[in-house]
């Protein structure tokens, strides 16, 4: 009888085991995951083999150079078992035709002209493919000849035109020579533009890019040498200027003219040219008027910076051709297996400006790196809970262009069905990890830096060398425009993050960011590498394969609440009512611990008994599209006062600066602008935009809820 009742005993706790596996909420995943990071392919042989073959050649957007490594990706991808593609579109993109500059030192001096050329050196292993370097020029720079007195400017800023205007130098007439290093170029030239320049040089100060003047330059040093210069865009907007808004999925697509395209705002009205710092220095020795600044001189042997203007005198004379060429974004998919309607998206671009392998290269390295451990982890039975893309863009060192029509053509479904984005452009600048992110990403971050080992020190964590001797590490923002994120954070309101190792590096969009340059001076071990592809990943599949998305938007009303401390201070003595704000990011704190509080009951409950998960796997779903819809509702469908392309009240670029990050754009512009102005007309405007930003915030609680009123 015992026996008899021992034995149905055992088969009722057999069949009870049985069904808490069938219906276990959550399949076992981690050990895929530890998997992941510990895989044997993270070797650096692999990584450095996928750098090596990617920058063999310059291969600049719409070039047969960058369609061929476009050809490299899709093979990786598809030995990799992801269902893969070429997505191309028809593009506007420009090529320099001529240049030329002449420099007039003063009016009884003979010209010099400048032979704009970047130099090989002496067993450079890329000299046989230095002439399919692109000319040194500004992407959508005007074409224009022009002539007048050199007036420096030091970094272009607005606040060195206000000094140049207490000085009582006029820049209207001239040619402006800034030096790059604070704000985008693009900027610089818009800038200019406004005080009345007619053209715009600029150039790489030693004293930034050059190791301060010491004379040891790459391939010796990591320096950029005296020859070298900075490509890049002028393009102020985002994604193809003839189709603003929609896609350029055809050659023959409607299309804005040249008229309207200049109508615009985002295109330069005044030619530019980026050139060397050995040519900047020999203008700024003919530069005249009153001595610049102590912080505006440059370093060692360099001339002494004089503002000007005259008595030395440039001509510039630039024609470039703006034509339509066709970009290829790799796609590569892993369709999930529970919700293959929830998008993890991970991105990277591929074209560069020379050989790119800082930018972007290193990146798309460790895409490939990723993309093969998930095709591993696939042959040992993994399948993803939710659908994880690769992407791997192109052309945008033009304007962040590949990314951005792809998000135009696929807006509605990534608004619906994407989880998050996560970008890594340059993957390793050098030493020290550096992340940024929309702040509910933070402790996700924080968590999987914690499973990571620090490539500098293998005995501690990627975390705690990112704390370094703080108590926190410290976590940038996505306000800038200066990367793929843009199109998903700033048009959509997709939560995103964007990681790499290193702050800059002196060979910059040069001929000198090539693989020589990385195995000498950026990552000799190729182990940051391996990091970033490691860290990358694993946070792609805590997102794909966790049940419940590990957002927390605790920390969001944290730092807003930080943001509104710095506006408190902007508008003090100012008759503008924050309490709506305030009373908003309350509401969002409110709403974050409450959906905490759910999330945490309905764990509980699953794992108390399996039917209860079985009927609370909706429950999962709702909560987790709540958290997912949440930073769209930061979005505004009018967007930004005089750039609706951006769409987001929390984070967007700074109008004079794309690179910067700005918190609340929108109130920060109407601040500006009413400052300059000081009409009561202008702080009502400032009201609007508070106005605006506190209902956007109180929306998002209200996703949050996920109640109607």
């Amino acid at each position: 009888m015992i026996k008899t009742a021992t034995a149905a005993f055992l088969a009722i706790l057999t069949s009870l085991t049985f069904l808490l596996f069938l219906y276990s909420p959550t399949t076992p995943k981690s050990s895929y995951h530890s998997l992941f990071i510990s895989a044997s392919l993270s070797s650096n042989t692999s990584i450095s083999r996928h750098l090596h073959t990617l920058t063999r050649r310059p291969h600049v957007a719409g070039t047969p150079a960058n369609a061929e490594a476009a050809t490299y990706v899709l093979s990786i991808f598809t030995s990799s078992n992801l269902r893969s593609r070429i997505t191309p579109y028809h593009v506007a993109l420009t090529y320099p035709i001529s240049r030329s500059l002449t420099l007039t030192p003063s009016p009884s001096s003979p010209p010099v002209n400048f032979d704009l050329q970047q130099e090989t050196y002496p067993g450079d292993p890329y000299a046989d493919v230095a002439a399919e370097v692109v000319p040194t020029f500004h992407a959508f720079a005007k074409s224009g000849d022009v002539a007048g007195d050199v007036v420096y400017v030091n970094y272009g800023r607005l606040e060195d035109y206000e000094t140049l205007n207490k000085m009582g130098v006029n820049v209207s007439g001239a040619v402006v020579l800034a030096r790059y290093g604070e704000i985008y170029r693009g900027s610089i030239v818009q800038i200019a533009y406004e005080e009345g320049a007619v053209g715009v040089l600029v150039y790489s100060d030693r004293k930034d890019y050059g190791g301060g003047g010491g004379g040891r330059w790459f391939p010796e040093e990591k320096w950029l040498p005296s020859s070298g210069v900075q490509v890049g865009t002028v393009y102020n907007g985002l994604g193809d200027p003839t189709t603003p808004g929609w896609a350029s999925t055809e050659e023959e697509c409607e299309r804005l003219s040249d008229e309207e395209m200049d109508q615009g705002g985002d295109l330069p009205l005044i030619p530019s040219l980026p050139i060397s710092g050995a040519d900047g220095e020999a203008i700024l020795r003919a530069v005249g008027g009153q001595v610049a600044k102590d912080d505006w001189q440059g370093s060692g042997n360099a001339p002494t910076y004089r503002v000007g203007p005259g008595p030395g005198a440039v001509h510039l004379s630039y024609t470039g051709k703006q034509v339509i060429e066709k970009i290829e974004n790799v796609i590569g998919v892993i369709e999930g297996e529970e919700e293959p309607d929830r998008f993890v998206i991970l991105g990277n671009h591929r074209d560069a400006w020379t050989f790119g392998a800082v930018d972007p290269n290193s990146g798309t390295a460790a895409l490939l790196e990723i993309a093969q451990r998930l095709g591993k982890l696939q042959e040992k039975g993994w399948k993803p809970r939710r659908t994880i893309i690769l992407c791997n863009w192109d052309a945008e060192e033009y304007g962040l262009i590949g990314s951005t029509e792809w998000v135009e053509e696929n807006r509605n479904m990534l608004a619906s069905r994407a989880i998050a984005y996560l970008n890594v452009d340059s993957a390793v600048h050098g030493q020290g990890f550096r992340a940024s992110a929309t702040p509910q990403l933070d402790e996700l971050l924080k968590q999987a830096t914690q499973q990571v080992k620090d490539p500098d020190n293998s005995s501690q964590t990627l975390y705690q060398a990112w704390v370094g001797s703080g108590s926190s590490p410290t976590i940038g923002r996505l306000g800038s425009g200066n990367s793929d994120f843009a199109a998903f954070v700033q048009y959509i309101g997709i939560p995103s993050a964007d990681m790499t190792f290193g702050k800059g590096y002196p060979v910059y969009h040069s001929m000198y960011d090539d693989f020589v340059w990385m195995e000498k001076f950026g990552d000799p071990s190729f182990h940051r590498h391996v990091a970033v592809a490691s860290l990358w990943g694993l946070v792609a599949l805590w997102l794909a394969d966790a049940e419940f998305l590990p957002f927390d938007y605790t920390s969001y009303a944290l730092e807003l609440q930080k943001y509104m401390k710095n506006l408190e201070v902007e508008i003090l003595d100012k008759n503008i009512n924050l309490t709506p704000l305030f009373k908003s990011i309350e509401e969002l704190k409110e709403a974050a611990t409450i959906i905490n509080n759910q999330r945490r009951e309905i764990e509980q409950q699953n794992n108390v008994w399996p039917a209860v998960w079985k009927k609370n796997r909706f429950k999962v779903r709702e909560v987790n599209d709540r958290l997912m819809m949440a930073e769209r509702a930061f979005t505004d469908q009018d967007g930004l006062f005089g750039r609706s392309w951006y769409k987001h009240l929390i984070y967007g670029p700074s109008r004079n600066d794309v690179y910067g990050s700005e918190s609340f754009p929108g109130i920060d512009e109407a601040i500006v602008k009413a400052k300059r102005l000081k009409t009561a007309e202008s702080w009502k405007f400032v009201q609007h935009e508070v106005w605006r930003v506190a209902r956007a915030v109180r929306h998002a609680a209200k996703v949050i809820n996920g109640e109607l009123t």
